[in-house]
């Protein structure tokens, strides 16, 4: 089954008595795909081919770019303009000779989804725009295979696993149950102004493939149900639970995704610090205030006020007064500066004012015994 230089190779883990050589066999066995070659997708495909996943596959259909470098570490300075599915399969090759790699120099879409990921065991999902990320998970619902998602924004990576059927045949969450629907165009800021810390991409990445290694290995306990949340400028960690709803699992044909990332930058102006707020707050103004996070984040922390979705606000539009000033508030208040460029532009709200820093800011600067995630 092995080579004598495969033995050596993978030997660190052949030594773990809970990994051994069944563990390697199943990865030799197995069959990756690794949905983008960026941020998430290299460190990704550099674990998985170190470790001797036995087919790879990478789907991208971009070319490398100066701006990359500062965190896809797969590539240099001399790739800029190659296809990154072909250098990052030409470089991997070279790590691990004995991993197969398959790559799809074309972007994933309805039309090839299904035939691309059935013939895989797993899919890792490394891209960075909410229509791919619907578009892969319905597909992995489809066909019956888990999903291990990673996100990242600014300073804040994310990490979970979704679809996936334990040992006892239960089936766990999709991505549809912890975010049921995208947010509408105009409600999500630009993907390419948001900018990133150059390291977290490689600490989220990193734990996808841990995540990849225990579910094609059997090992430890996946984050099916939990989402990991890392605050790369802080260290703190937190993981938040979350149900199955399975009129998700329910999915037999794909929909329509729509491009939705490519919102205009907000340059919101009227905005409030948390200092002021507190001021505001504790002489009692009459200021109706609106969270727009998720519910499960909520319940890690609040400051108060009506829990408002930013993917359920056009369904809730009638919770927000137009007649007393409106704080409103997400994480680090990039998703609530877009809600309120979106009511003052779509509905006519001239009474809308920013939270400045989020809730994060309220946490490190008002109430620093507060939750944070």
């Amino acid at each position: 089954m092995f080579s004598p230089d495969e033995l050596k190779r993978y030997n660190r883990h052949i030594i773990l008595p809970e990994f051994g050589m069944e563990g390697q066999t199943k990865l030799k066995q197995a069959k990756v795909l690794v949905i983008g070659a960026g941020g998430l997708g290299c460190p990704v495909l550099q674990y998985l081919a170190a470790a001797g996943v036995g087919t790879i596959g990478i789907v991208d259909f971009d070319t490398v770019d100066e701006s990359n470098l500062q965190r896809q570490v797969l590539f240099l300075t001399e790739d800029i303009g190659k296809p990154k599915a072909e250098v990052a399969a030409q470089k991997l090759s070279l790590q691990n000779p004995h991993s197969k790699l398959k790559i799809q120099n074309s972007k994933l879409d309805k039309s090839n989804a299904l035939q691309i990921i059935c013939e895989y065991d797993l899919v890792v999902d490394g891209s960075d725009n909410f229509p791919t990320r619907y578009l892969v998970n319905d597909a992995c619902v489809i066909l019956n295979k888990p999903l291990i998602f990673g996100s990242i924004f600014k300073f804040e990576g994310q990490v979970t696993v979704f679809n996936y059927t334990d040992k006892s045949g239960k089936r766990g969450p999709t991505y549809r149950c912890l975010f049921p629907e995208a947010p509408a165009a105009g409600e999500v800021p630009n993907c390419s102004e948001i900018g990133v810390l150059g390291v977290l991409p490689g600490l989220i990445g990193t734990m996808q493939a841990n995540e990849a290694i225990k579910v094609i290995t059997g090992i430890g306990e996946c984050l099916s149900g939990k989402l990991f949340v890392l605050d790369a400028l802080t260290m703190h960690t937190s993981i938040i639970k979350f149900s199955a709803n399975e009129e998700n699992y329910k999915i037999r044909e794909l929909g329509e995704y729509e491009e939705i990332c490519e919102a205009p930058s907000t340059n919101f102006s009227d905005e409030i610090s948390v200092q002021e707020l507190k001021e505001k707050l504790d002489k009692k103004e009459n200021i109706f205030l609106v969270d727009v996070r998720e519910p499960h984040e909520s319940e890690i922390c609040s400051i108060g006020g009506v829990l408002i979705p930013m993917s359920r606000l056009r369904d809730n539009i009638e919770k927000i007064p137009t007649d007393k000033p409106v704080v409103l508030y997400c994480h680090h208040g990039m998703r609530s500066a877009m809600v309120a460029k979106f009511l003052r532009e779509e509905f006519g709200y001239k009474n809308l004012i920013n939270l400045e820093g989020g809730i994060h800011a309220w946490a490190t600067e008002i109430d620093q015994e507060m939750e944070r995630y």
